[in-house]
């Protein structure tokens, strides 16, 4: 799931402001009483999160970055979710079954489930909201739901339903697949196959996240510029959260997320690589509250293959040695980072670990690879755009004009969700990709699969998709392993992307917060926090 670009951004000073008071946000879903016996419960404190600049959806169908989905997953339910050991295990679902051949999952509901305001959740709802997420222009189902049959015919627009959806009974919901794949669970624990709640929808139109009456620990109690306010989902089925309240800063409330931790305004604040040395200096009293995580993430600079001059494979290539990957991760002399070889991280259960070194630049193979292009030569590139996001693009840019006198616009968007959402019509473009699940899977057919949403560079080799369907229906873990790194070195072949670095997580907790994981890909359940003096 892509993530904002951390490593290479430029150090801004920027003044704080104060939280102005929170609002409360409409309640007509949820009973007053309700809310009120909710400020109360908990028992567990208040943890405050600064998010960042801004929050680009709470619409689970909707969601494609990381910040978004940290606070879905806490508002929101689905049939199974995935544990701080990122391991599958029941969720809305008590139970399922799987047909001998893999394709169909029967999936058996709680029957305590329930909505914040304490109507059940029951089989059709889990079908209106899966086929609600897989209506044409939602990328995120493209990612994740894919392989339930008649999912591409409804995402796009051939189908009004999903033939893979059937309501068996009001606690039973049957999912046909396409074809078996043996990471079915572990993509239905993202945000996309979340389920909500339809009145809510139909009720509040565009504005329905408002008073979304979700279906997880948390429930929303207040919103506004400067944050969110959630507080326990007494009807949750599970155990009831720990905290009192969650508060996540947004906006100019969560500026300088380092300094509002030091200032005592936040619990958590993840470390800059600038401030590293001093935060982790044994002398520092905060190198005591900081937790290191090897993250399952990718950043990479993507090429579409569809968009002149990068329509030519050996332009990709010749651009894929512009950069000097072991030289970048060591730039700032920390341990920040480590060049990727590879698309999959070194971390991940079933990467390659045979992949030879990044390559260093080599001006003579750039000139040679451009003058075998049909372009002919450098000097014959038609003008290049790269957009950036915080990245490696402009980077790229000032390598060109010195190695090559190429001159690249680059350009920039005014926010995140802006940037997330022009993707696919950027000719190049620089992202951080942090695994959803641990499987190859998640970072070779998510990003490069001809049927993902987060293919954002228009791939699609019908060799490798072969490789795919192959790696999806194999039982033997070994063996799929096997596919994917086979799959993984013709990609890097066909060089649609430049894959720069994996990245290594510095967080700082403080000492009274219990119960809070930090997992390779960052917060996920914040239901078994709490606040001890």
């Amino acid at each position: 799931m892509p993530r904002r670009v951390s490593m290479l951004i430029l150090l801004m000073l920027v003044a704080l402001t104060g939280c102005s008071g929170l609002q409360a946000a409409p309640t007509a879903t949820i009973p007053a009483e309700l809310l009120e016996h909710a400020s109360s419960a908990g028992g567990g404190g208040e943890l405050i999160l600064a998010l960042g600049a801004e929050l680009p959806t709470l619409d689970p169908a909707e969601v494609t970055d990381t910040t978004s989905a940290l606070v879905t997953r806490q508002i929101f339910s689905g049939l199974v979710r995935l544990t701080n050991d990122l391991e599958v295990e029941p969720d809305l679902a008590e139970r399922w079954d799987i047909s001998p051949d893999g394709r169909v999952y029967t999936f058996y509901l709680r029957p305590e489930a329930r909505f914040a305001d304490g109507t059940p959740i029951l089989a059709e709802d889990i079908r209106w909201s899966l086929e609600r997420a897989m209506s044409p222009g939602r990328y995120a189902a493209a990612t994740y739901l894919n392989d339930i049959e008649g999912a591409l015919e409804k995402m796009s627009g051939q189908a009004d339903s999903v033939s893979g959806l059937r309501v068996i009974d009001d606690h039973t919901i049957e999912i046909t697949l396409r074809a078996p794949n043996a990471v079915f669970l572990l993509k239905l624990t993202n945000s996309p196959a979340f389920v909500v709640d339809r009145r809510a929808v139909e009720r509040g139109g565009s504005d329905w996240t408002d008073e979304p009456n979700g279906s997880g620990p948390f429930m929303l109690y207040e919103r506004n510029a400067d944050g969110l306010l959630l507080r326990p989902n007494l009807y949750y089925y599970g155990r009831p959260a720990k905290l009192d309240q969650l508060t996540l800063l947004l906006g100019a409330a969560a500026a300088s997320e380092l300094v509002l931790y030091e200032q005592g305004k936040v619990d958590y604040a993840e470390v800059p690589y600038y401030a590293l040395p001093r935060v982790a200096d044994p002398s520092n009293p905060l190198s005591r509250e900081l937790v290191t995580v090897p993250a399952l993430s990718l950043s990479y600079i993507g090429m579409n293959v569809n968009i002149p001059p990068f329509d030519d494979p050996k332009v990709r290539q010749a651009f894929s040695l512009l950069i000097d990957r072991e030289r970048l991760v060591k730039s700032d002399g920390l341990e920040t980072a480590v060049a990727a070889r590879g698309f999959v991280p070194p971390t991940m259960p079933g990467a390659n670990p045979d992949l030879p070194p990044p390559p260093e630049p080599d001006v003579e193979e750039i000139k040679r690879l451009l003058a075998e292009s049909r372009y002919g030569g450098a000097e014959n590139l038609p003008p290049i755009v790269g957009y950036t996001n915080g990245g490696s693009v402009a980077l790229l840019g000032e390598l060109l004009k010195e190695t090559l006198g190429i001159t690249m616009e680059v350009r920039t968007t005014e926010t995140w969700g802006a940037y997330l959402q022009g993707l696919n019509e950027y000719p190049m473009f620089d992202l951080s990709w942090i695994a959803d699940y641990p499987d190859p899977e998640n970072f070779l057919e998510a990003l490069f699969g001809a049927n993902s949403g987060s293919n954002h560079t228009g791939y699609n080799n019908p060799q490798v998709e072969e490789i795919f369907a192959m790696a999806r229906a194999e039982q033997d873990e070994q063996r799929r392993y096997e596919l994917y790194q086979q799959a993984e070195q013709m990609i890097l072949q066909d060089a649609p992307a430049i894959p720069l670095y994996h990245s290594v997580q510095y967080a700082l907790v403080k000492p009274y917060v219990k119960g809070l994981v930090v997992t390779p890909q960052g917060l996920i359940d914040l239901s078994t926090v709490e606040l001890v003096p």
